[in-house]
């Protein structure tokens, strides 16, 4: 029995999600994985080796990149369960290029702390160069 204190107690079923949400979600998410496991992993490999064969004279900010990885890891993930969550293919469809966006600017800067440090590390290395070819030929 409803009365006037007690408000109305049937629950209101809420229509489906579209299906235009399912499918951006999951383009979304095949999108990120596919840049995570075919770009971001190897790419990041590729540099620790680099830096391991040259003993460390291509320098690779493991910390940096770890912190920034976990960071865009968690921004992705919450991107994605927002894209998901959304009843309007067109806020789920926002949300999903935002976090492609995100997991391919996560694995571009590996790329650029490496060239920075590099070219850093360059900087250093050319006056112990020019020192050397001194002595050998002066």
């Amino acid at each position: 029995m409803t009365t006037a204190w007690s408000g109305n107690r049937r629950s209101r079923l809420r229509p489906p999600r579209p299906r235009g949400v399912w499918i951006a979600g999951g383009i979304g998410v095949v999108l990120v994985l596919g840049t995570a496991l075919g770009a971001f992993l190897p790419l990041v490999g590729f540099l620790a080796g680099v830096t391991a064969t040259t003993s460390g004279l291509v320098p690779f900010p493991f910390v940096r990149v770890a912190l920034i990885a976990v960071a865009g890891a968690l921004v992705v993930l919450a991107l994605l369960v927002l894209a998901f969550t959304r009843r309007h293919t067109a806020t789920a469809t926002a949300a999903v290029v935002l976090a492609v966006l995100v997991s391919v600017a996560v694995t571009v800067v590996p790329v650029v702390l490496v060239a920075v440090g590099s070219a850093d590390r360059a900087g250093d290395v050319w006056p112990i160069v020019t020192e050397l070819w001194g002595r050998f030929t002066g």
